[in-house]
């Protein structure tokens, strides 16, 4: 019953249900969609893509920290939203160029300590704030970052463009740490100097520009499993992944590692002749990568292991974001 129980975790699991809402927000817009005629790539995927016209894109994105992690730690807190922010835009093969902040407060001591955060996470990641709005008289805390970046318009690593026949790579600096905030966070870059946290992020660019991929996202609060089923949602596809041959790191129960929010880590689907390469640009920038499973022409994403064989999402019926079924 070991990999029922696990599957249903999943599918029940905070970090996914509260990606339901979604849908029901991006179909207010349908009416207006049309409008946007220079963007390639809108709602669903880790950051919308702006065509300018040239070889380049603009990539614009925007976050919200956690209401839970926003009362524990200020901190954290703005840090966490330099780590994300930056996460949308390496994962789609893009730059990161800069970000401004909506941040809401009346505790003096608690905006201090937001910005402390995010002015830490700029020095690691290299990334800078330029700008913002502040709500000084607020009965709650709350912050919230957009970001934009740029990317070449032929490299763009989206979410919506996995195929049946393709393989699943999983990749993370397994070189963390459980956060201190949540058991469903993994801190790989407060503790490295600046030039490593770097080098790993920006390893996506490499892999879009040499096309090693054909689909993409970071691992966010849905976990590896429930990302992996964003992906399949915006695609149309199902998955089926050997749960034995995901990278998982020593003395974290698995059950949680496939919850975790891992900071460095990627669902990315492939052409099963460029996995080997693209697998080989992860361990090259110190990132531990692997073929996990496959995408198949179904509407279930399956997981398995020696103990047998389970659905987690069938989206016949179930739904994460609700984007593209």
């Amino acid at each position: 019953m070991y990999i029922e129980e696990l599957a249903e975790s999943i599918r029940y699991f905070e970090g996914v249900t509260r990606k339901k809402p979604i849908s029901d927000i991006v179909r207010i817009f349908e009416t207006v969609r049309p409008e946007y005629g220079n963007a390639i790539v809108d709602f669903g995927d880790d950051a919308a893509v702006i065509d300018i016209g040239t070889d380049d894109v603009i990539l614009f994105a925007a976050d919200a920290i956690w209401g839970k992690i926003v009362n524990k730690s200020p901190w954290w807190t703005g840090y966490t939203s330099v780590v994300v922010n930056v996460n949308d835009i390496s994962a789609m093969g893009g730059r990161p160029l800069a970000m401004v902040n909506v941040m809401s407060s009346s505790d003096h001591g608690s905006v201090e300590e937001v910005m402390k955060g995010i002015r830490d996470g700029i020095r690691k990641f290299g990334v800078p704030m330029v700008g913002g709005h502040m709500h000084p008289d607020t009965p709650y805390n709350s912050l919230a970052v957009a970001i934009i970046g740029i990317a070449r318009k032929d490299s763009i690593i989206r979410s919506d463009s996995a195929r049946p026949g393709d393989v699943i790579i999983a990749a993370y600096d397994m070189d963390g740490r459980i956060g201190k905030n949540s058991p469903y966070s993994w801190d790989t870059t407060s503790f490295k100097e600046p030039s490593v946290v770097r080098e790993r992020f920006m390893v996506m660019q490499e892999i879009g520009e040499k096309r090693l991929v054909t689909a993409g996202k970071d691992i966010s609060n849905p976990g590896t499993i429930g990302t992996l089923g964003m992906l399949c949602e915006v695609s149309k596809v199902g998955a089926s992944v050997d749960l034995r041959k995901i990278p998982r790191p020593e003395n974290v129960d698995f059950g949680q590692w496939l919850k975790i929010y891992p900071a460095t880590g990627y669902i990315l689907t492939a052409k099963e002749e460029n996995a080997g390469e693209c697998i080989e640009v992860f361990k090259r920038a110190g990132i531990v990568a692997a073929v996990i499973g496959s995408i198949e022409d179904t509407c279930k994403l399956d997981i398995y292991d020696d103990s047998g064989r389970a659905t987690v999402f069938d989206f016949s019926k179930d739904k994460i974001t609700g984007i593209g079924i």
